[in-house]
C-alpha cells in the first residue's frame, strides 16, 4: 500500500480551506465598504448638509424669533416629525424655541418608535451644535432658557460631560447676576444716605446762619438800647448806681445755655450696612465760644469701636450757639447719644 498518497491528501485539503477563507473575508470586507458609502456615508452626509458642518466646527451664531409650533405636533406621524426636525436643523433652531426645535422633534419620534436610527444618529451628530446654543443662552444670561436647553440635552445623552460644564457655568452666571445685584443695592442704598446726609447738613447750614443773623439783630439792637440809655442818663444826671444797676440787668437777661442749630447725620459705616448691624455711641465734647467743638470722646458704645468713628466724625461738625454768661461767650462740656439703625 502507498502510504505517501494517504499522507499527501490532508495537506491538499488544509490547502483547499484557505482560498475559501480568503474569498469569505474579501465578499465581508466588500459588504461592509458598500455600506459604508451606500447607506452610512449618504445618512452622515445628509445630517452634516443639515447641520451646517462637522460638530467640531464652529457654528454661527443665529438668532430665532419665537415661532410657533405646528398645529396638532402630537398627531404627527414619525416621518413628519422627521421633516419638522429636519427643517429645524436647517434654521440652526436645535434647542429653540421651545415647542418647535429639533431636539424636541426627535425626541418625540423617539417616543413613538424607541431605537431610531434616524433620530438617535441625529442627536448624537447635532449634540455640539446644541450645547454651544445652550452656552450662548448662558452667556446672554437667559437663565431660564439655557436650563431648559440643558434638560432637553439631558434627555438626549443624560451622561455627556458636556452636561457637567454647562450647569457649572449656568450656576456661576447665576451667583454672579445675584452677587452684582446686592452690590448695585448696597452702592443705591449708600447714595442715598449720602443724599439725605446732603439734604440735612444744607438744612442745619441754612438754620444756622438765620439764627446768626438774627442773633446778630438782637445784639446790634441791645447795643444800641444800651448807648441810648447811657446817653439819656447822662443828659439826666442820672446817679452812677442806677446805671449800674441797669447794666447788670442787661448782663443777667444774656445768660443763655449752648444750643445746637447744626447736626451732622453719622455716615453708615459700609462694614455695618453689609452686616445690617444697629447700635449707639454716647459721645462727650466741649462747645467752644466760637460754636464749634472740640476734644470729642467716646464714652460708651455698643457693640465696641463699630460705630466710634463715624459718631465722632459727626459730632465734631456740629455748630451750636455758644453759652452765654453776662452777655459773653464761654465754653461749655455736653454728652449725647448717637443712634445707628437701619
Amino acid at each position: 500500500m502507498d502510504t505517501r498518497n494517504l499522507l499527501n491528501t490532508p495537506r491538499h485539503a488544509r490547502g483547499a480551506v484557505k482560498p475559501v477563507v480568503i474569498a469569505v473575508i474579501a465578499i465581508f470586507a466588500l459588504l461592509a465598504v458598500g455600506a459604508w458609502f451606500l447607506i452610512i456615508l449618504p445618512h452622515q452626509e445628509l445630517i452634516m448638509s443639515d447641520s451646517g458642518g462637522h460638530p467640531s466646527t464652529p457654528v454661527a451664531t443665529a438668532t430665532h424669533a419665537a415661532l410657533p409650533a405646528p398645529v396638532d405636533v402630537a398627531g404627527m406621524d414619525i416621518n413628519q416629525l422627521l421633516g419638522e426636525a429636519r427643517k429645524a436643523i436647517n434654521e440652526q433652531r436645535y434647542l429653540a424655541p421651545a415647542g418647535n426645535n429639533a431636539f424636541e422633534f426627535y425626541l418625540r419620534v423617539l417616543e413613538k418608535q424607541p431605537g431610531n436610527r434616524v433620530a438617535s444618529d441625529a442627536l448624537r451628530e447635532t449634540f455640539p451644535f446644541a450645547a454651544n446654543s445652550a452656552e450662548q443662552s448662558i452667556n446672554s444670561r437667559d437663565f431660564n432658557g439655557a436650563q431648559r436647553q440643558i434638560e432637553l440635552l439631558a434627555k438626549a445623552d443624560p451622561a455627556n460631560f458636556t452636561l457637567t460644564i454647562l450647569r457649572s457655568k449656568l450656576d456661576a452666571q447665576r451667583k454672579l447676576q445675584d452677587k452684582q445685584q446686592q452690590e448695585a443695592t448696597d452702592q443705591q442704598k449708600a447714595q442715598d444716605l449720602a443724599a439725605a446726609k446732603a439734604a440735612a447738613d444744607k438744612l442745619a447750614a441754612d438754620k444756622l446762619a438765620e439764627q446768626q443773623k438774627t442773633l446778630l439783630a438782637e445784639q446790634e439792637k441791645a447795643k444800641q438800647a444800651g448807648a441810648a440809655q447811657r446817653s439819656k442818663q447822662q443828659a439826666t444826671g442820672a446817679g452812677t448806681d442806677a446805671v449800674a444797676a441797669n447794666a447788670a440787668a442787661a448782663g443777667s437777661a444774656q445768660n443763655s445755655q449752648a444750643v445746637l442749630v447744626q447736626e451732622v447725620a453719622p455716615t453708615y459705616p459700609r462694614a455695618a450696612l453689609r452686616a445690617r448691624r444697629s447700635g449707639w455711641v454716647v459721645v462727650s465734647f466741649t462747645i467752644n465760644p466760637n460754636g464749634r467743638t472740640s476734644d470729642v470722646q467716646v464714652v460708651d458704645s455698643q457693640p465696641r469701636r463699630l460705630f466710634d468713628r463715624a459718631a465722632t466724625d459727626a459730632v465734631r461738625r456740629y455748630r451750636f450757639t455758644p453759652a452765654m454768661k453776662d452777655g459773653v461767650a464761654v465754653s461749655t462740656v455736653s454728652r449725647q447719644r448717637i443712634d445707628f439703625s437701619l
